[in-house]
């Protein structure tokens, strides 16, 4: 959908910046989203961060089920 289209091309942006632990993937590392926010100008940073959590979470799974 067009209106998802900010959050899907950023969440894509952070592709190298997945935070691991000793368990495996734990998430993305806020801190580059926050850079990358600014960089590309993003208007309503919070629902495009909310839109990227909801990918974030589901690949967090997927990639810990695979052992990436």
């Amino acid at each position: 959908m067009p209106c998802n289209w900010q959050a899907v091309s950023m969440f894509l942006r952070c592709s190298t910046q997945w935070r691991t632990g000793f368990s495996g993937v734990c998430g993305l590392d806020y801190v580059a989203l926050e850079w990358l926010f600014k960089l590309y100008a993003i208007d309503d940073p919070a629902s495009v961060l909310e839109a990227i959590q909801v990918m974030e979470a589901e690949a967090v799974k997927i990639l810990n089920e695979s052992g990436v």
